[in-house]
């Protein structure tokens, strides 16, 4: 292992030294009575505590690797608290909105949420995973919630199919949406022509408070989670993001179960 090697391991690392560090002189000052602004060391002992711990780092570089792991491993406790929080205050928009479109069975035990993208090329490829295990497991409840994040055509697609519900079409354009290579306006009105809705009561649905209020209500859920782009899903009380393979989506199906059943 070279040099860069320890600078990036001792990077990550840094923060949890600092906190160790902090925790000698608390000790130190408890048990050697240190008043005032009385040093603890000296110039020359400050350095070469410093020389002794980098000789120990190179003599002994798992250290490093063993810290990183401590590190990331408490980040991603916080992480999950932080999650658990988010999903507490926003319980009622996240599992129990009428104004979010649910397909499977909405009475289903575990509750999987989407944020996607019409025109994200992931999402896309989520499809496939997410059929099967709904066709597999019918005691899921999969709720979608339309962000669309990278142009102009997804909003108009995510404002035409929110509004497709008045019609009850939903699923059906949904998933003829995501079967569309590129989703635009032009695109989005052929795919709601061919699936059987009616153009200019779309239109017009689209224009409901309702379909603004629901986008928007999507990005700050998404923002909440740390969500940073699409797909990503909340399982349970999981946070996942990107595409999902459909063994792991079962895996976490499986684990919201239990969780919920704890």
């Amino acid at each position: 292992m070279n040099l860069l090697y320890y600078k990036f391991i001792l990077s990550q690392t840094f923060a949890l030294f600092i906190s160790l560090f902090i925790g000698l002189l608390i000790s130190l000052t408890y048990f050697g009575k240190v008043y005032g602004d009385t040093k603890i060391f000296s110039t020359q002992e400050t350095s070469k505590i410093k020389e002794l711990i980098l000789e120990t780092l190179l003599e002994k570089p798992e250290v490093l690797i063993e810290m990183s792991q401590l590190l990331k491993k408490k980040e991603a406790q916080a992480s999950q608290q932080k999650v658990k929080l988010v999903i507490k205050e926003n319980k009622n928009l996240l599992f129990n909105n009428d104004n979010a479109p649910v397909i499977g069975n909405k009475d289903g035990n575990v509750t999987i949420i989407e944020f996607f993208d019409y025109n994200c090329v992931y999402c896309k490829r989520a499809i496939d995973p997410l059929k099967k295990i709904l066709a597999k497991d019918n005691n899921i409840r999969f709720v979608l919630r339309e962000w669309p994040v990278l142009n102009e055509g997804s909003i108009y697609a995510a404002k035409a199919a929110l509004a497709s519900r008045k019609q009850g079409l939903y699923e059906t354009f949904h998933f003829a949406l995501m079967n569309t290579k590129r989703v635009t306006k032009n695109s989005t009105l052929t795919v709601a022509r061919e699936v059987g809705l009616d153009l200019d009561k779309l239109k017009k649905d689209m224009k409901s408070p309702k379909i603004e209020l629901h986008i928007n209500n999507s990005r700050k859920l998404a923002s909440a989670l740390g969500f940073s782009g699409t797909p990503s899903f909340l399982i349970g009380e999981q946070t996942v993001p990107g595409l999902i393979p459909l063994k792991e989506l079962e895996r976490l199906v499986k684990k919201a179960r239990l969780n919920k059943n704890e």
